[in-house]
């Protein structure tokens, strides 16, 4: 029932943006924790970015801090990922993904949406590829 669609991937040059979009179903908007993955050829799937419902507070990876940032929009069902200054290494298929889970440091972890005994859902995903 609920469903996670990504879209606004292509392809940019390094140095430019992308805004990743990922339309959820209403239900998807009453988990606690909600963010974006990505996973490159031949690497595993890694966090990218998350935020999360409880203060809004969010967490990004090290490798992304500063130049991209995740955000929601409750009304539209919507949540977004903001990629600036993109670089080569950025390129991967890119995943929303929404979670039902108990927090208590305040932010949503990475660990947390591969959790046993969390619910996870996942998009379908969409390609992010930047060239030099």
């Amino acid at each position: 029932q609920v469903q996670l669609v990504e879209s606004g991937g292509g392809s940019v040059q390094a140095g430019g943006s992308l805004r990743l979009s990922c339309a959820a179903s209403g239900y998807a908007f009453r988990h606690t924790c909600m963010g974006w993955f990505r996973q490159a050829p031949g690497k595993e799937r890694e966090g990218v970015a998350t935020i999360y419902s409880g203060s809004g507070s969010t967490y990004y990876a090290d490798s992304v801090k500063g130049r991209f940032t995740i955000s929601r929009d409750n009304a539209k069902n919507t949540l977004y990922l903001q990629m600036n200054s993109l670089k080569p290494e950025d390129t991967a298929m890119y995943y929303c993904a929404a979670a039902s889970a108990l927090v208590v440091s305040g932010s949503c972890s990475y660990g947390t949406f591969l959790a046993r005994g969390v619910s996870t859902n996942w998009g379908q995903g969409t390609q992010v590829t930047v060239s030099s």
